[in-house]
């Protein structure tokens, strides 16, 4: 078993991303593989399955010669984006991948251009494997793409343009302070005291965060106007029919299934709305106020210190699996994780996949919490997905973002599993069950009413123009409040809570992404529930296929049908099952009135 450093020790190692070079050493070998790519320019039409593989294999080497210079950047970035010359080095690492991929924009417009009879010639050819999905995939784009001239115009100039303002905003979001007690604590600390048991408390901390976040209130609204702009005049150019129509081909799935999937979710909100009149109850008062949404329900809110959350959590997994367990260990002993609070750090936590002849890296803001264990277990659910997908290469390690989300929630059910059998009491197991209704609730839920936030946003911005911070506002309670219904009183301040969530910023409709995550791994832990043992090897073959192949394909191998029009319903039903659940907690520990 991994050796658990304490909290303040557990930082990640990233030097061997360089691989004993240094980053412009890295960015000068690629820059000087695409020039000898160029090489290549009006030829594809006339090649052999042999020299598309050929060529594959060298942009394999380019690739991850760029993701190891922009992974080493962004996560030094990430723990301390305070530091300028961190940044400085983000924004010069920007401007050279650019540089790089410019030169070979020609050879994705030549691969697109193919007609369909000669592209499948060549993608029958057996060494392509290790790309062969990659390759039909980006065939998928070939109504959205411009000329050369103009794909090097809007490639060079993103630099300056979407990721600068993507940056800034990320600085600013970082350097919010927040004053409680007499001193300034970041957001992260300030957000995670709408957990404590006090009100008091959580209304203090809910007022503080929104004098905290009301100083850069009209710049953060000012980085969202121009990038909502921005993404207008792209799909415009790039003739996409509405805001959404990208992120679904990224994702690969159709506008009718994430339809479908939006309906499913928001016609089903009576079962956050049932969530939050029993926890009214459960606090004793007539209503809940948005900060009450993610207090405790019983005194059972004991701090977890960090060795025993690393253990829980590895304990977790290797009840399940120890292959994944020992995977699990490797970000422990290898220093693959950067867990401890720090000034300037980002906010939240991630799994950065790097690149797969490295491996994978883990950031939180462990603060503590019982739900800091299940974001532990979540991200290690991540970075196991990763690491099993590393064979897979470059091309192929990565799922969309529909699929991303599965390995996490999975592991988070089977450590939450685990923390429901060490619960010895009544009071105990309500604890946790609350705990993880709500987590589904806004895992499904909530993302996807931020879904519908975005969508108002966006339409909204293309139809009227720039929106000033209380359009904003509007749009953000009104879409939350469809969403949480008569139980839950928003106060004015939480009206502005919208302009710090970076999804918004850096990845537009990626939120949904989520529901389906959470609702594809319910019904494949549901599977693993009723087969038990056996399950445990399809589970493992699905993780690592990683991108290899479609969704739908990735699904059929754990016997889910995503084609499946109840497919979302069949998910929801887990949920309220356990909202049940919790109701007869409740009614055992005998806190809801009789």
């Amino acid at each position: 078993m991994a050796t658990i450093s304490a909290l303040e020790d557990t930082t990640w190692e990233l030097e061997g991303l360089l691989d004993g070079r240094s980053v412009d050493d890295l960015l000068d070998d690629a820059l000087q593989r695409a020039d000898a790519m160029t090489a290549e320019r009006g030829k594809l039409a006339g090649y052999s399955g042999a020299d598309l593989e050929r060529v594959m294999r060298e942009l394999e080497a380019l690739s991850d010669l760029v993701g190891r210079a922009q992974s080493y950047a962004h996560l030094r970035f990430a723990t301390d984006t305070a530091d300028e010359a961190r940044g400085a080095l983000v924004q010069k690492v920007g401007e050279r991948a650019t540089e790089i991929h410019t030169r070979l924009i020609f050879f994705d417009l030549e691969w697109a251009a193919l007609d369909d009879e000669a592209a499948e010639r060549l993608l029958a050819h057996e060494g392509l494997e290790f790309c062969r999905h990659y390759l039909r995939s980006q065939r998928r784009y070939r109504d959205h793409l411009l000329t050369e001239p103009e794909e090097r115009i809007l490639s060079e100039k993103r630099i300056t343009g979407a990721s600068a303002w993507e940056r800034l905003f990320e600085e600013h979001t970082s350097a919010i302070k927040v004053r409680l007690d007499g001193e300034e604590v970041n957001l992260e600390a300030a957000l995670s005291r709408l957990q404590h048991p006090d009100r008091e408390v959580r209304r203090e901390a809910a007022v503080a965060v929104t004098e905290g976040l009301q100083p850069g209130l009209r710049t953060r609204a000012f980085i969202f106007n121009t990038l909502l702009q921005d993404k207008a005049v792209n799909d415009r150019l790039r003739r996409y029919p509405h805001w959404l129509a990208s992120r679904n081909l990224a994702n690969e799935a159709t506008d009718e299934s994430v339809a479908a999937l939006v309906e499913a979710v928001t016609s089903r909100y009576d079962i956050p709305q049932r969530w939050y009149a029993l926890k009214a109850q459960l606090l004793g008062v007539d209503r809940l106020a948005d900060y009450d949404r993610m207090a405790p329900v019983t005194s059972d809110n004991a701090e977890v210190p960090w060795e025993d959350a690393t253990r829980i959590v590895l304990d977790g997994y290797r009840s399940f699996s120890g292959e994944l367990a020992a995977l699990c260990e490797r970000f422990f002993a290898e220093r693959w994780i950067d867990a401890p609070l720090r000034p300037g750090k980002r906010n939240g936590a991630f799994c950065s996949y790097t690149v797969p002849s490295h491996h994978p890296y883990v950031m939180l803001n462990y603060t503590a919490r019982r739900r800091d264990v299940l974001t532990l277990a979540h991200e290690l659910g991540h970075g196991v997905h990763a690491a099993l997908a590393r064979p897979r290469g470059i091309f192929h390690q990565s799922t969309p973002l529909t699929l991303a989300e599965t390995a996490s929630v999975f592991g988070e059910t089977v450590v939450f599993g685990r923390l429901l059998d060490m619960a010895d009491t009544a009071e105990s197991r309500l604890s946790l069950l609350a705990e993880h209704v709500e987590g589904a609730i806004a895992t499904v839920f909530r993302q996807v009413a931020m879904n519908r936030f975005e969508d108002a946003v966006h339409n909204e911005r293309r139809t009227a123009g720039e929106l000033p911070v209380e359009r904003f506002n509007e749009l953000w309670d009104e879409t939350q409040s469809r969403m949480l219904g008569d139980p839950v009183e928003i106060t004015p301040g939480y009206r502005t809570w919208w302009s710090y969530i970076p999804h918004f910023i850096g990845t537009p409709g990626y939120v949904y992404a989520y529901a389906y995550g959470q609702l594809l791994a319910l019904s494949v832990y549901r599977r693993y529930e009723e087969r038990g043992e056996s399950f445990v090897p399809r589970y493992l073959e699905m993780l690592s296929a990683g991108g290899s192949m479609p969704p739908e394909q990735l699904g059929k191998v754990v016997d889910c049908d995503l084609t499946d029009p109840g497919f979302w319903s069949g998910g929801i039903a887990i949920i309220e099952e356990q909202l049940k659940g919790a109701e007869e907690a409740a009614d055992a520990a005998n806190l809801t009135p009789r």
